[in-house]
């Protein structure tokens, strides 16, 4: 009797798989459906070596070559010294975007920071990157150096 009940069991559940593929209704056709597309120029770049508090300013640039509207929900940096910014409108097929990111320059020494994109392209976020390396600025010379003589230290 197991036997027996185990089999209808298994049968049906067969029976199930089999008909649950099959979920068009009779007489329809399967299309592509239709998408946003996000094509970036690049996905990373290199501010290359830079002076202590220089431009923090990077901007990704993107099209939209897929045929739905394009809408960025979400854009986080991997720590609080990466910041990105983006307009929350969508983004029309065949139109251009852009993602920008402000990086603490203030910062010294090396860096590679990750921007992670949360968008309806598809459920794997969009990861960008900004890598360089913050130099300290040269120190600035004193207004006139100990004893030269001049006009701004009254020739003494």
């Amino acid at each position: 009797m197991k036997r027996i009940f185990t089999l209808l069991a298994l049968f049906s559940c067969l029976s199930f798989a089999v008909t649950a593929q099959d979920g068009a209704p009779a007489g329809t056709e399967m299309s592509a459906a239709a998408t946003a597309g996000m094509t970036f120029e690049q996905t990373e770049i290199d501010y290359g070596t830079i002076e202590q508090n220089a431009d923090p300013y990077r901007v990704f640039t993107f099209k939209n070559t897929g045929t739905e509207p394009l809408i960025i929900t979400n854009a986080v940096g991997s720590c609080g010294c990466t910041v990105p910014s983006y307009s929350k409108a969508p983004v029309a097929p065949g139109e251009t975007g852009e993602v920008k990111v402000r990086y603490a320059t203030d910062r010294l020494g090396k860096f590679r920071k990750r921007v992670t994109l949360t968008t309806n392209v598809s459920k794997e976020p969009i990861v960008l990157t900004i890598m360089g390396e913050v130099l300290e600025k040269p120190a600035q010379p004193a207004a006139v150096p100990a004893g030269e003589t001049g006009m701004f230290n009254n020739g003494n």
